[in-house]
């Protein structure tokens, strides 16, 4: 028996919206909300798609402890008026959750389950709530611990290697002592994804993905510092290690609020919407590593992935590689000799935009796409690296 022959994948658009610092100009904004404006956007984009043809709804969400539980997928489909026979489902890779919800969907439609798919993702930090374990007898006279969901480690299973849940600043401080990565070159590199930036929404080069919400007073991301310098980043205080440390707030992605959308369809899918699409879907991996380390996980994901792929660094055209800390992605840059840094976030990185967790990778694929559909060919691969010890990467062409 001949196995079923994959499917093409094609991206046809892809929307974000602008990224809101912690506490900012998103922070009234509920993440069902969020993520019903990108889906509503993506599909006012394309007329001529009929959104009843829309076979599924696959969104990314990190935490999914407050506004956004109840599956948030579906609550975007409901909330943007999709028809409610429009399904949709919530999956959770943590910081890599976007770009999962994006592979989830091109993999359902190269096997035939779909043709038309919107997979993206949404978080908000601001509004991430504290939460409070359930007792374990009734009544309990003594005082409850709170946890906050906004990011990282909360209730700990004791039967966890004590070296694998250290805070993720701290995973970053390790990467930096096993690879000689200075407080200088990671304050370098923010000042730089800062700087690119800067020159991309000057130049427009945002324009084309950016949707930003009716009523709210932000037409750009919002942790963008126009103005910072290696002096004024050189004086921020180590946050995870008091002496000697190099992990600043100014080297490090900040809390974020944001979603984003694309929309995936296979040949007969691209026919329904009218349009020229963006790139095509090429390959994807997903690895595992020491969940100390988990900011090196890109590295062999993205290898597996160009492998997979038939291509090779040299093939890329453009990189968006998640900036969760600046020791992180110079570790990662590190280990691929054969990358051309200069193709890897020419728009700026993490470390001004913003990381809205479940959001992320979805921007990321997004500007991958958009960059790709800017130049008119080319090869793009966008990556991340993911808490408790993993890494994600999909390849795009065109």
């Amino acid at each position: 028996m001949t196995e079923p022959r994959l499917r093409d994948v094609y991206i046809v658009d892809a929307v974000r919206t602008p990224v809101g610092k912690y506490g900012g100009a998103l922070a009234g904004i509920r993440p069902d909300d969020l993520a019903a404006h990108v889906v509503r956007s993506l599909v006012d984009r394309t007329p001529d798609l009929d959104p009843a043809r829309i076979d599924d709804v696959c969104f990314g969400d990190a935490n999914g402890a407050g506004e956004d539980n109840r599956n948030v997928a579906r609550m975007a489909v409901l909330l943007a008026g999709l028809p409610v026979t429009v399904p949709g489902v919530t999956v959770n890779r943590l910081c890599g959750s976007g770009l999962e919800a994006v592979i989830q969907g091109a993999r359902a439609i190269a096997h035939g389950d779909a043709q038309v798919v919107v997979a993206g993702g949404v978080e908000s930090m601001s509004r991430a709530p504290y939460v409070l374990r359930k007792p374990e007898r009734a009544f309990p006279a003594g005082h409850q611990e709170m946890f906050s969901s906004t990011l990282g480690w909360r209730m700990v299973n004791p039967e966890m290697r004590p070296e694998w849940t250290v805070a993720l600043g701290e995973g970053a401080e390790l990467i930096a002592d096993a690879q000689g990565i200075t407080r200088e070159q990671q304050d370098v590199f923010a000042l730089a994804s800062h700087q690119k930036a800067v020159r991309s929404w000057r130049e427009g080069g945002y324009d084309a993905e950016v949707v930003p919400l009716p009523g709210v007073d932000l037409v750009r991301d919002e942790t963008i510092r126009e103005g910072s310098s290696l002096e004024a980043l050189s004086k921020l205080k180590p946050v995870f290690r008091t002496a000697g440390g190099t992990v600043t707030a100014g080297n490090s992605s900040p809390l974020n609020d944001g979603a984003a959308a694309l929309l995936l369809v296979d040949e007969e899918g691209l026919r329904a919407t009218g349009r020229e699409p963006l790139a095509r879907v090429r390959a994807s991996a997903v690895t595992g590593i020491e969940p100390q380390l988990f900011g090196l996980g890109p590295v062999e994901a993205v290898r597996r992935a160009l492998d997979r792929s038939g291509r090779g660094f040299a093939d890329l055209t453009t990189f968006e590689l998640n900036e969760a800390f600046a020791a992180q992605a110079l570790g990662c840059l590190g280990q691929w000799p054969d990358l051309d840094p200069s193709v890897v976030n020419p728009r700026g990185g993490a470390i001004s935009i913003g990381h809205p967790l479940g959001a992320s990778g979805a921007r990321l694929a997004g500007a991958v796409a958009h960059q790709l559909a800017a130049a008119g060919s080319g090869t793009g691969l966008a990556a991340l690296c993911i808490g408790v010890g993993q890494g994600l990467a999909l390849v795009l062409e065109r």
